[in-house]
């Protein structure tokens, strides 16, 4: 895909978005369905059955996915998309790379070993390694555009507002 397409694929949208705003507003859904015997969740990604279970840190055989891991997934995933699509909109100059994340956790805070150790990432390093001519003018051009319109990204750095309810079956 070059810019010119991902423009004409892209322009109905904006051009709706603009004139009804509130069709822009999607919700997005993820379900899963809890283990009878063993301390796993079953979540189906749409594109494949993905069971997670305990990290290893945790006490977790390591048999099933992590969700901490699956959360940089998502970032790692959204992030490459991302920067695949500004970059085609821009004109960059990309023969291929990768992207990588990795987050640091204190699992002292998820076993309440220790009340001052937080629950959940201290710290998350999103890193592109790209394989490009371009001068580093465009290529912090093309990190900038990406950080600001990666929603997973943007979405761990200013989090949303949260809310949990429970209903009961049976």
């Amino acid at each position: 895909m070059n810019a010119d397409d991902l423009r004409a694929v892209q322009a109905p949208l904006k051009d709706q978005y603009k004139a009804v705003p509130e069709s822009a507003v999607i919700t997005l859904s993820s379900k899963g369905e809890l283990d009878a015997d063993d301390v796993v969740c079953r979540v189906e990604t749409g594109k494949a059955l993905v069971a997670a279970g305990l990290h290893p840190a945790t006490g977790g055989t390591g048999a099933f996915a992590c969700s901490g891991n699956m959360l940089l997934d998502a970032l790692v995933a959204c992030a490459g998309v991302t920067l695949k699509a500004v970059a085609t909109a821009i004109g960059f100059e990309l023969k291929g790379g990768s992207v990588s994340a990795e987050g640091d956790l204190d699992f002292r805070g998820t076993l309440g070993v220790a009340k001052e150790a937080p629950v959940g990432f201290r710290e998350i390093r999103l890193s592109f390694h790209l394989d490009t001519a371009e001068p580093q003018e465009r290529i912090d051009q093309l990190t900038k555009l990406t950080e600001r319109y990666c929603v997973v990204f943007q979405t761990l750095a200013k989090p949303p507002v949260m809310s949990l309810a429970v209903h009961r079956h049976g």
